[in-house]
C-alpha cells in the first residue's frame, strides 16, 4: 500500500477524488449524510445483499481484472440471479471510468458473446429499463453533476488539487456525475457496489477505494452489506481484493463507528 503520511489531509482527499472519481472532503471530515431514496432509487436499508446485488460483485471484479473467462461465468450467473441486460451493460460501461476503455470494451464484448450463447440455448433474458430521461446538456449538465457529486460525497467537493488542475473536476462533474450518474436505470447503491468491487481488484488505488467505501455508506449500504461484499470477493474472486476491501472498511469504521 502506498504511503501518504507526508501529504496534507486536503491533498490526500483531493487526490482521491480526482483520480478515484469523487471522495471525501477536507472540510467535510466524517460527514455522513445518507442519500434520500427518492434521489438514489435505492433498495430498503438492509444488512444483507439481495441475490441481484450479490451478482454485481464478481461481474465488476472480473471485468476490472480483465479476466474474461471468469467474467463470462459471472455474467451468466448474474443474469440468472435477476440482473437485466441493461443493468449489466450499465455496470460494464461505468467500468471505463475506473479501469479504462479497453477493459470496458472487452467486458461489453464478453457480454455480447454471453447473451448470444444464452439465446442459442433458448434463454430469453430480460432487456430491463432504459434511462427515463436524457442527460442534460451544457450548464444544466454541470449543475446536475455537481448536485450528484455533492449528494454522494456528503458535502461540496473542493481541494488543493482542483485549484491546481480545475479541469479534472469539471470532467468529473459533467461526465461522471452528470452523464453517467444521471442515468437512472441503475440505482446508486448498485453503482457503488460495482465501484468498490472494481477498485478492490485493482492495485495501487487504495485512496480511491477508501473514498468509495465511505460513499457507499452514504448511499445507504450498511456495514453488514459491505462485509458480505468482502466475503464474496474472498470466496468468488481472490484473497487479495478481499483484504484490500476489508482494510478500507476497517479504516472507515475506525473514524465513524459501525453503521
Amino acid at each position: 500500500m502506498r504511503s501518504t503520511q507526508h501529504a496534507s489531509p486536503c491533498a490526500k482527499v483531493a487526490l482521491s477524488i480526482a483520480l478515484g472519481l469523487a471522495a471525501a472532503l477536507c472540510q467535510a471530515g466524517t460527514a455522513n449524510n445518507p442519500i434520500p431514496p427518492t434521489m438514489n432509487h435505492a433498495q430498503p436499508r438492509s444488512d444483507t445483499l439481495s441475490a441481484r446485488q450479490q451478482a454485481i460483485v464478481p461481474i465488476a471484479a472480473f471485468a476490472a481484472a480483465g479476466d474474461l473467462p471468469r467474467l463470462s461465468t459471472a455474467l451468466s450467473n448474474g443474469l440468472d440471479a435477476g440482473l437485466t441486460i441493461n443493468d449489466t451493460k450499465e455496470i460494464l460501461v461505468q467500468l471505463y471510468a475506473y479501469a479504462g476503455f479497453p477493459r470496458s470494451l472487452n467486458a461489453l464484448g464478453e457480454l455480447m458473446k454471453t447473451l448470444d450463447d444464452r439465446k442459442k440455448r433458448g434463454i430469453q433474458d430480460v432487456e430491463g429499463r432504459a434511462p427515463s430521461r436524457a442527460a442534460p446538456k451544457g450548464d444544466a449538465l454541470m449543475a446536475a453533476g455537481t448536485a450528484n457529486q455533492t449528494k454522494l460525497s456528503g458535502a461540496p467537493v473542493t481541494g488543493a488539487l482542483f485549484d491546481f488542475a480545475p479541469a479534472i473536476n469539471d470532467y468529473l462533474r459533467t461526465h461522471l456525475f452528470g452523464d453517467i450518474f444521471e442515468r437512472d436505470n441503475l440505482d446508486w447503491q448498485s453503482r457503488e457496489l460495482a465501484t468498490v468491487s472494481m477498485l478492490s481488484t485493482l492495485q495501487g488505488v487504495d485512496s480511491q477505494l477508501q473514498a468509495h467505501v465511505r460513499i457507499s455508506m452514504n448511499t445507504g449500504l450498511t456495514e453488514g452489506q459491505l462485509r458480505q461484499l468482502i466475503d464474496m470477493l474472498a470466496d468468488r474472486v481472490a484473497a487479495e481484493p478481499a483484504q484490500r476491501a476489508r482494510e478500507a472498511l476497517a479504516r472507515h469504521l475506525a473514524t465513524t463507528g459501525p453503521r
